[in-house]
């Protein structure tokens, strides 16, 4: 669901943009933003505010609606109360419109919101009146999920939609990102050298483990050799013994018998 909002999202900003584009005059350009801030599905304004075509309207008698996409884009309802003398009235639905942006805006900084902070924000009067606001223009619509605790008199909110960043607030995500991709990396780097150093390790061991199995296999062959050697020589022993045994025997005088008394 959040991806079809998205996308919608995306194809409101589009067609916005090419009627901007297609407009030339003052009078059309502020009718083009009163109909955007008042459309119903349609929560995102800052690219409006980056059209070229939209600031034709800089300098004119127009120029307050670029106030007003800007207030859409980054302000809430009590915004629009501390400067409502600087702002051109709204009709009904960018009041509801800008009543679900201050929800948005709330939820971003607590997941509870009280109902007496919902009430003074909204400028709304009673509980009754809240809920439905809650219930019928923004859990229908799609920008929150969550629930209503009558019992502890709050909004618990599960999911809301993003708002516009401001400039500061992009600025701002942009340091962090930089920062984040700073200590990549470094970490990064520092795992490709303990990768080589595990890689320089491992090729020492493996030749100390080669050395080590040529040594055993000369030291078996040595062994296998002496052994061999050993055997020769007990042989040749055995067969000199036996030799010199017959060339003794050859050699002793034999006794001669004496002749019977």
């Amino acid at each position: 669901m959040a991806m079809d909002a998205e996308r919608r999202q995306a194809e409101l900003i589009g067609q916005f943009s090419a009627q901007a584009a297609a407009l030339s005059s003052a009078p059309q350009l502020a009718a083009l933003v009163l109909e955007a801030t008042s459309h119903p599905a349609l929560f995102a304004f800052s690219e409006l505010l980056t059209l070229p075509a939209l600031s034709k309207l800089a300098g004119t008698q127009y120029a307050s609606s670029l106030d007003v996409l800007r207030l859409f884009a980054y302000g809430t309802l009590k915004d629009y109360k501390s400067n409502s003398g600087s702002l051109p009235a709204l009709l009904p639905d960018q009041i509801r419109k800008l009543k679900q942006l201050s929800v948005l805006t709330l939820a971003e900084s607590s997941k509870i919101l009280p109902y007496d902070q919902l009430m003074q924000e909204l400028d709304v009067s009673n509980v009754r009146e809240l809920e439905d606001f809650l219930i019928n223009e923004c859990m229908y619509s799609g920008i929150v999920r969550g629930k209503l605790d009558q019992l502890r008199r709050c909004f618990e909110v599960q999911f809301a939609a993003g708002r516009d960043l401001t400039p500061d607030q992009l600025n701002n995500m942009i340091d962090t990102l930089s920062d984040w991709l700073g200590t990549s990396d470094s970490l990064l780097h520092q795992i490709q050298e303990k990768i080589k150093w595990a890689d320089t390790m491992s090729e020492v061991n493996k030749k100390h483990q080669k050395e080590f199995e040529d040594r055993v296999e000369e030291a078996k062959k040595s062994i296998k050799q002496a052994d061999i050697d050993l055997r020769g020589h007990d042989d040749f022993l055995s067969e000199s013994g036996g030799i010199m045994d017959f060339e003794e025997d050859r050699i002793r005088p034999k006794r001669r018998r004496q002749p019977p008394a």
